[in-house]
Parts: structure tokens; sequence; C-alpha cells
């Protein structure tokens, strides 16, 4: 994977708690600490997106549809 050189503003009291996890070899290096940071946010934001659209979902309906759908495909599955 490419990597880009950005550069951002931290709290300064982030940025010690930051400091104290390299020290403490639990991240790398500050870049190391905020790229985790950054994947670990946007995937919460896609797991919560997904969560939602889920939500809008019609339980009984899909549960019919499914049950239809294996219904019909059940004698084409192969034998184990």
């Amino acid at each position: 994977m490419s990597t880009a050189k950005v550069a951002i503003t931290i709290d300064e009291g982030l940025l010690s708690q930051l400091d104290m996890l390299v020290k403490k070899k639990v991240f790398a290096n500050r870049s190391k600490a905020i790229q985790e940071a950054v994947a670990e946010k946007l995937e919460r934001i896609n797991n919560y997106r997904l969560a939602r659209e889920c939500s809008k979902l019609d339980v009984e309906v899909e549960q019919s549809v499914a049950e239809a759908g294996m219904g019909y495909e059940v004698h084409e599955w192969p034998e184990y």
C-alpha cells in the first residue's frame, strides 16, 4: 500500500498521550499510531453505516424471500 505525508494539528494533551504510548512501544511511532486510529475510526463509521442500512430492512419480508429462495434451490445443492 502506498502512503502519503500529511500535516495535522493535534491537541497537545492528545499528543502527550500518544508520545507516551510510543515510548512504551505500544506503537512503533506517531505515524503508525495515527494511521491505526484513523483506520479504526473509518471501520467504525462503515460498520455503523451497515448497521443503519440493515435496520431499514423488513425482517418478515427478508425471511420470506430467504425461505422462498432456499426452497427453490435445495434440490440443486450438491450431496456431501
